[in-house]
């Protein structure tokens, strides 16, 4: 079933754009979509018109599916994802991703916006990830019916970020004085933030930030063979010593103060790939 649904949307698509191959899939965060304005767009679908795909809830996120060239390289884009917390199950979650591959998707850049638990860390900084921590979250998008044709039933995860896609955006940033760290991604569900106990654990555990999305797309697109890369733009600060309320407003203004640096990264990326 979870399959015929995957074919389902991935047909429509291909009969849509002409057969457009994109190799390269992005997903855009909360306020991060402004890098679709980047693309040479050639075709856009909202999620509501392509069969078994969510609809995105979140007020921040356009919900559309673009397909065009970025940095010379046939993309396509999310322009807003899913979250569990939005009530979807995981394969709900992770669906976009799996029709990705069927389309042609050989490697997935991820965005999101994120909670800093490292105190060195200031609003609106940049980080690559590097490994992430999904203990936390309740269910997981391999969880269930095992579908051979997404690879294998225990994937490997020892190594779910690409090292050389992280070592050269940590050099692209550095080349353009771009504020930017390395680190761990903390996955929870949300929807709400944590409590300075929780902040603190996180942090004791390993985390260097902390959010509510990215990590059953990364264990979906590795279960495939899709090589990976996540970056995270910092939105607020979960150091317990010194917490403030969160407020929409300032994250928003945070990501958006962040995404010249971010689109900068993922363009010249693209360009090296």
């Amino acid at each position: 079933m979870l399959l015929e649904q995957i074919r389902s949307a991935s047909n429509y698509l291909n009969e849509n754009t002409a057969g457009f191959k994109p190799e390269f899939g992005i997903i855009l965060g909360t306020g991060l979509g402004s890098l679709v304005n980047e693309i040479e767009i050639a075709y856009s679908f909202s999620y509501s018109s392509i069969p078994e795909f969510p609809v995105s809830t979140v007020e921040t996120h356009s919900g559309k599916l673009i397909f065009g060239y970025l940095s010379g390289k046939r993309v396509v884009c999310m322009q807003g994802r899913f979250h569990y917390y939005e009530g979807y199950t995981m394969q709900q979650v992770v669906l976009p991703v799996r029709v990705m591959k069927l389309l042609g998707v050989h490697t997935l850049l991820v965005s999101n916006a994120c909670g800093s638990l490292n105190p060195e860390y200031k609003i609106s900084d940049l980080m690559v990830i590097n490994d992430h921590i999904s203990s936390f979250l309740p269910l997981n998008p391999l969880i269930g019916q095992h579908v051979p044709e997404f690879g294998d039933r225990f994937p490997d995860m020892s190594d779910p970020y690409d090292s050389v896609l992280i070592q050269r955006a940590l050099n692209i940033a550095e080349e353009s004085q771009i504020s930017i760290h390395s680190g761990v991604y903390v996955s929870v569900s949300g929807p709400q933030l944590e409590t300075r106990a929780e902040y603190r654990m996180l942090r004791q555990l390993g985390g260097d930030v902390v959010g509510m999305s990215t990590v059953p797309e990364i264990i979906a697109a590795r279960q495939m063979d899709i090589r990976c890369f996540g970056l995270s733009v910092v939105t607020d600060l979960g150091i317990p010593e010194s917490l403030e309320k969160a407020e929409l407003s300032k994250i928003i203004a945070a990501a958006h103060k962040a995404e010249p640096g971010m689109t900068l990264i993922m363009k010249e990326l693209l360009t090296y790939l």
